[in-house]
């Protein structure tokens, strides 16, 4: 089964204080995050994966990077929009077909993206989230009645765990999560339209939880340093 992913990279990254753009951060071994991600992508997924990446802040350093791996979309609003946008671009011009997709600062062990395939195979959209952490500033998520997401934002009080920026979009409900992308304001995260489409369209979204699996989005130095604890091959 052909499906899509999406790398969104195209922000500026200025919480770590790098002067590139997060995404080319070298890693302990000897990758940047994007190589680490990319190689992920390719064990997993080969050949049934079509891969993207959103670009924008110096977007021609990213590109060189990924060049021989993935198409690119480009933001040229990156410095004045947030995640919700860029993810609408990619998904507008991606090719049909569901959408995996991760932020350019996520770092993870390679198993990761092999433990949600069955959900895509399945078709299920899904917010990937680990259960073991609970951080203030991180994008928290609660349950309904029936185990599906009910809530998703840095505003939840009581999450039941975190956000992790890996996520999947079904075939049959891409037109509505870009019909609530549409609407967010520019400086939304892409998980405000996941819970504008939740509350108002009645969009369905699993909460696949992968705390097994090490898994860190990168913000600050001491989120720098645990990624490098993961030892990811």
């Amino acid at each position: 089964m052909a499906f899509n992913v999406v790398i969104l990279a195209a922000g500026l990254g200025t919480r770590l204080g790098r002067p590139h753009p997060k995404t080319l951060t070298p890693l302990a071994d000897g990758r940047s995050i994007l190589r680490q991600q990319l190689d992920h992508v390719q064990t997993a997924f080969g050949d049934q994966a079509h891969l993207t990446v959103v670009v924008g802040f110096k977007m021609d350093l990213v590109m060189e990077a990924a060049a021989s791996d993935a198409a690119f979309v480009y933001n040229e609003l990156y410095d004045q929009t947030n995640t919700s946008k860029s993810l609408l671009k990619a998904l507008r011009l991606a090719p049909p077909g569901g959408v995996l997709w991760l932020n350019g600062d996520v770092v993870f062990v390679p198993g990761l993206l092999a433990a949600l395939h069955r959900s895509i195979v399945e078709e299920q959209t899904f917010v990937a989230v680990n259960t073991d952490r609970v951080a203030e500033e991180e994008i928290k998520y609660t349950l309904d009645g029936s185990g599906y997401l009910k809530e998703l934002s840095k505003q939840v009080v009581d999450g039941l765990g975190e956000a992790i920026g890996i996520n999947y979009v079904s075939p049959a409900d891409r037109a509505v999560l870009v019909d609530h992308l549409d609407r967010c304001a520019d400086n939304d995260y892409f998980e405000r339209g996941i819970e504008t489409a939740i509350s108002e369209a009645g969009l369905r979204v699993r909460a696949v939880d992968i705390s097994s699996y090490g898994c860190v989005e990168v913000d600050f130095e001491p989120d720098l340093a645990r990624a490098n604890e993961l030892g990811t091959p």
